[in-house]
């Protein structure tokens, strides 16, 4: 089995066995903690967590379980499994209500809708949704319990090689059709998305994977999306090959060197599988 069908094999099991995940994860219970970016105003939304097994399938590939565990104990956690949380960004202002990513969806019992209601807003309110990447736990809230768009006045954006990579994915292929009309599509390259908002190119993890970068008055909170997943292993050891990454070698030159990127800026950050609030 080559990395790339070991890689994509992994992570249709993530997509799938997210039920079963959950009967040892850490109950999920709807939040919504909110900061200021200049003018904006950005929410942390809770949505689900997910417990990995430390089984050399995921974490560490390339280092071993007896690594893994090391790391997390030199951190003070619990050994054989890492804790990730699952959420969603919501960020208003100049005009536009924009949700960064939307979680499991109501199949695997997601409450980012239930988080929305707490920063009150409606998922009809939401005018632009920004996809980091079509992996399940962030576009699986793109469509209701109803079958139909769970934001259904809103334009669907993400990168152009994204939106070509989401329906090879067996999970995932359904929604395409479903939130189609809504989709608009920019260049992988990235660039500025909304009005004070930009992607940023991070390659490796799904063929279109970008961050979004928002910026007002001098200040900046980068969502990194999947780039860095444990607040633990992958800040640790970015060097370590992940499974949920399509080009394990780009994953980890991506993750490095934007690593040190952010060590040097001291720019704030929003990761959605660190523990929540996750800024």
């Amino acid at each position: 089995m080559n990395q790339l069908t070991a890689t994509l094999s992994v992570g249709a099991l993530l997509l799938t066995s997210t039920a079963a995940l959950a009967e040892t994860a850490p109950p999920s219970v709807a939040a919504a903690v909110s900061r200021k970016v200049g003018a904006f105003e950005v929410t942390a939304l809770k949505d689900t967590n997910y417990v990995i097994p430390n089984d050399g399938s995921v974490f560490g590939i390339n280092a071993g379980t007896a690594e893994v565990d090391r790391a997390l104990s030199a951190a003070g956690a619990e050994t054989g499994h890492v804790t990730l949380s699952v959420g969603g960004l919501l960020v208003k202002g100049r005009g536009h209500v924009v949700l960064i990513d939307t979680g499991v969806g109501p199949g695997e019992h997601g409450t980012l809708l239930e988080s929305l209601a707490k920063a009150g807003v409606t998922a009809d309110q939401v005018t632009d949704v920004l996809i980091t990447h079509s992996h399940g736990d962030h576009v699986g809230g793109l469509v209701g319990a109803d079958g139909k768009p769970a934001f259904p006045h809103a334009k669907i954006r993400m990168a152009d090689k994204e939106w070509a990579f989401a329906p090879t994915q067996a999970d995932v292929k359904p929604l395409t059709a479903v939130i189609a009309p809504q989709v608009v599509t920019f260049p992988a390259a990235g660039g500025v998305v909304l009005p004070g908002i930009r992607a940023v190119r991070v390659a490796g993890h799904t063929p279109g994977h970008v961050a979004y970068e928002i910026t007002s008055k001098g200040e900046r909170l980068l969502d990194v999306g999947d780039t860095a997943h444990s607040s633990i292993v992958s800040l640790s050891h970015p060097e370590w090959v992940i499974g949920f990454d399509t080009d394990a070698k780009v994953g980890i030159a991506s993750r490095s060197a934007l690593l040190r990127r952010l060590s040097k800026s001291h720019e704030r950050i929003y990761a959605p599988h660190f523990p929540f609030p996750g800024f």
